[in-house]
């Protein structure tokens, strides 16, 4: 049964805190694709009214995770194979532009910490940590993010790759998936450590690709 909690956020209103525990459920699997978010049953869950969690679902639905259905109310959004194809096709013009601006203006601090998270995510222990192996992975991506210095393009590419969050942790399931990874992010740093512009969008891409073919896979799988 689902039980969830609030998650931190002292300082924040108590609207976002309500929301961002949403989008965390949604994103990390615990609100299943399809599943309805009831109003009554949520705001019992997280001891607060009902009106939080109603503007919370708004802002949900806004950002494609929520879909409002007719005599069914909120549901968590299923993402199709199409979803998906529409989502990387976007991410990969991004994630290259990002991978360009990043190994432009990267430093050396920028390279360290991605050489460091690099190290990390080998780690016997965390490979066996599945979640903990996926948020190395956007740590990982997000440093080159800002390493790009465009606030703009960090906040897109996040939008979109937050919605894949559940695939992304069946993807490195795989052994072999996460081998893929784990040289992809090394070609990825080299490009970047030697600042080769054609070799950081070349490598960023095929990382993308990579990760579109193995989850359009699994959308398959789960499909027959």
């Amino acid at each position: 049964m689902l039980n969830l909690h609030i998650e931190g956020g002292e300082y924040l209103p108590l609207r976002e805190v309500v929301f961002q525990t949403l989008r965390n459920a949604i994103i990390r699997g615990e609100l299943k694709p399809g599943e309805r978010l009831l109003e009554i049953q949520l705001s019992e869950m997280l001891g607060v009214s009902r009106t939080p969690i109603r503007e919370a679902i708004r802002k949900l639905e806004l950002e494609g995770l929520v879909v409002m259905e007719p005599r069914k109310g909120a549901t968590v959004a299923s993402i199709t194979a199409q979803d998906l194809t529409d989502v990387l096709e976007v991410r990969r013009v991004l994630e290259s532009l990002a991978a360009e601006l990043a190994s432009k203006k990267r430093t050396e601090e920028d390279v360290s910490q991605l050489a460091e998270l690099h190290e990390q995510m080998q780690n016997e222990e965390n490979i066996k940590d599945l979640h903990k192996l996926a948020n190395l992975d956007e740590t990982f991506h997000d440093i080159l993010y800002r390493a790009t210095g465009n606030q703009r393009l960090f906040q897109m590419i996040n939008q979109l790759r937050e919605q894949l969050y559940w695939y992304r942790l069946a993807y490195v399931k795989s052994e072999e998936a996460r081998k893929n990874v784990f040289a992809e992010h090394l070609e990825i740093l080299e490009a970047l450590k030697n600042q080769d512009v054609k070799a950081a969008k070349k490598a960023m891409k095929l990382h993308i690709v990579n990760q579109e073919k193995a989850i359009l896979k699994l959308i398959s799988e789960k499909a027959e």
